[in-house]
């Protein structure tokens, strides 16, 4: 934890937060172990960083008094349309793009992303925010990334997805007749990557129809959750 994030809605009016028995006070405790004066770095959820002063700390709670000093690193100007990978990795995949600070993600179905897929509870809402706030604490970030689902992909290419992309450049990381990956940037990007195995050439050709460019990553065949921060790392000013 390199940020202790908390809401809004959990500051009283004093500015003062108050952590009970859940996973943060539990980090506090027994990894940071802070005696009573230290401070800690925090972050509002889509808000302010700054420090928390501990007032009072014991086994059952904690009591911090939270001044803000700084704006939070702005999120990348990047959208990343994701085919849904297989469950193990969707959670892993989810905190790296907190971490580096994606801003929105719109999880896809494709051809070779199985049903049951969409069946996991990592996608399930409180999952989802979870693990974002486990990369966003590592990254040190407050930004929230969006994320949400389109379960049918012809539908939402042809008649949604000129729009979520809005004014961006369009990327598919793509290795068949694909140009290099353009210099990194701050420009606004929208980047799809497939499933294992890469989207279909008919989901490619859909895309293309869209004003997406296909891309290649390198030589090398990469996971799904290698290939996102390889391309995040290629594509944007980190």
């Amino acid at each position: 934890m390199n940020i202790l994030l908390f809401n809004a809605t959990e500051l009283d009016q004093h500015q003062f937060l108050t952590l009970t028995n859940e996973r943060r006070h539990e980090h506090l405790c027994k990894v940071i172990k802070p005696a009573l004066g230290d401070t800690v770095r925090v972050g509002q959820v889509n808000g302010m960083v700054g420090t928390g002063t501990l007032v009072e700390h014991n086994e059952q709670f904690s009591k911090l008094a939270i001044q803000f000093t700084a704006q939070a690193p702005a999120p990348l100007p990047l959208k990343l349309l994701l085919a849904v990978p297989r469950p193990k990795m969707l959670r892993r995949i989810v905190q790296t793009c907190a971490t580096l600070g994606v801003a929105e993600i719109k999880l896809i179905n494709s051809a070779k992303v199985e049903k049951s897929y969409w069946q996991t509870p990592f996608l399930q809402a409180q999952q989802l925010h979870d693990n974002l706030c486990l990369g966003m604490e590592q990254g040190g970030l407050t930004h929230l990334p969006t994320v949400s689902c389109a379960k049918l992909f012809k539908p939402f290419v042809e008649d949604q997805l000129n729009d979520w992309a809005g004014n961006s450049q369009r990327l598919v990381a793509h290795p068949r007749h694909a140009q290099a990956a353009p210099a990194a940037s701050l420009n606004s990007t929208t980047l799809a990557i497939g499933p294992e195995g890469g989207f279909t050439d008919y989901e490619v050709d859909k895309l293309a129809a869209q004003g997406f460019t296909s891309i290649s990553l390198g030589a090398r065949i990469l996971r799904v959750e290698t290939a996102i921060p390889v391309a995040i790392a290629q594509l944007m000013k980190l």
